[in-house]
């Protein structure tokens, strides 16, 4: 069974880029220049930006269904990120080498079920998570922080 992983479309971001600090502020964002890598993982274009690019720091609603499980929280996008990655049968780096909540949930935004996993395991439980004809697409949150990191959804 194959799956792919899409970033987020940059179009509800590009307003953004290039404001200023304190304009980014009023809209509940704040700009970062990345000084470690990892440490400032991409929601667009699914890779740790360089040290030295600009990124934001915005809330996004990662599930916007009417449901208990509906959920926003901080991530990170590059400044001036152009298109949403896409991987097919791949697991970004910027996914393998974190700790993933692993979150499956049916088409109206319920919760089908869940795991925890990192790097190779991330395949195999994804793998588990879709043999249940229920699940509909998996949300990936990064453990720790619980940051959105990417949609996973069956090829």
């Amino acid at each position: 069974m194959g799956f792919v992983i899409t970033g987020l479309q940059p179009e509800p971001f590009r307003h953004l880029f290039g404001m200023s600090d304190a304009d980014l502020a009023a809209q509940g964002a704040k700009r970062y220049i990345a000084d470690a890598k990892p440490g400032f993982p991409d929601r667009i274009e699914l890779r740790d930006v360089e040290i030295g690019e600009p990124t934001l720091l915005v809330n996004h609603i990662s599930m916007a269904q009417e449901t208990p499980y509906r959920a926003s929280h901080a991530i990170f996008v590059r400044e001036g990120a152009e298109a949403a990655a896409r991987f097919e049968n791949v697991i970004p780096e910027v996914m393998y080498r974190r700790m993933l909540s692993l979150r499956a949930f049916d088409e109206h935004g319920w919760m089908q079920g869940a795991d925890l996993a990192t790097g190779p395991d991330i395949e195999k439980v994804i793998e588990t998570l879709f043999e249940d004809p229920l699940v509909a697409f998996v949300h990936a949150h990064n453990a720790a922080r619980g940051c959105y990191s990417g949609r996973i959804d069956r090829l």
